[in-house]
């Protein structure tokens, strides 16, 4: 019974990245760059490896105000939000997914809630689990995570599906009096390893973001 189901599950829902963009589609990673800009004024949390490469893409391989979660998925925004609240006075950024984020979306409601003005999220949505074999998240079926941070009271929420929307993007992710949310939509492709291998040992992620937070 164990393979009947499995070999079914596999067939029915596991999917491949889509083989090149089409047209009006937006690469993940030269979208995610163009958005993020200089990040040195940042502290950032990103989610898992798609999120992760999109950042280390844009910062280069090895930053010190870089916190990439590993193995913790689901946990990037709870994380980004304690981090706010910590550090006051520095602007906080959250790159995730939205598989990610899908499952921890009641975080939304607590950032919306307690309404953290140095906290920032970008949701990068490729409307797939990239991390479990490619199956198709909610976001294919409807769901509006923009929608849904507006419902959870965050103030500024933006949904980007173009070019000429990143420079609006980026002013609201310096320039925001509140929590912004801006959910970026990009293609189902896969954009490959990254050029320059990143740092895999968490406990020197540890200590670089330590650095960055003057914590000894």
């Amino acid at each position: 019974m164990a393979k009947k189901i499995t070999k079914r599950v596999t067939k029915k829902h596991v999917s491949k990245p889509n083989a090149k963009l089409k047209a009006g589609e937006l690469e993940r990673r030269k979208a995610t760059k163009a958005i993020l800009g200089d990040t040195d004024d940042f502290l950032i949390v990103t989610g898992l490896a798609g999120a992760k490469d999109d950042v280390l893409n844009a910062t280069g391989a090895n930053p010190n105000n870089v916190f990439p979660l590993s193995g913790a998925m689901g946990a990037a925004c709870s994380i980004g939000l304690g981090l706010a609240l910590a550090q006051p006075d520095k602007t906080v950024l959250v790159v995730t997914g939205e598989g990610e984020l899908l499952m921890n979306v009641g975080t939304l409601a607590a950032i919306g809630a307690m309404e953290v003005p140095n906290l920032r999220i970008l949701c990068i949505d490729n409307q797939r689990y990239g991390e479990t074999g490619w199956q198709p998240s909610h976001t294919l079926r409807g769901v509006d995570l923009a929608k849904m941070a507006e419902g959870a009271n965050i103030k500024s929420v933006r949904t980007v599906t173009k070019q000429s929307q990143f420079k609006e993007a980026r002013d609201l992710l310096r320039n925001a009096n509140s929590t912004a949310f801006i959910l970026l939509k990009v293609a189902a492709t896969d954009p490959g390893k990254l050029a320059m291998p990143a740092e895999r040992d968490a406990s020197v992620w540890k200590t670089r973001f330590r650095d960055a937070l003057g914590v000894a």
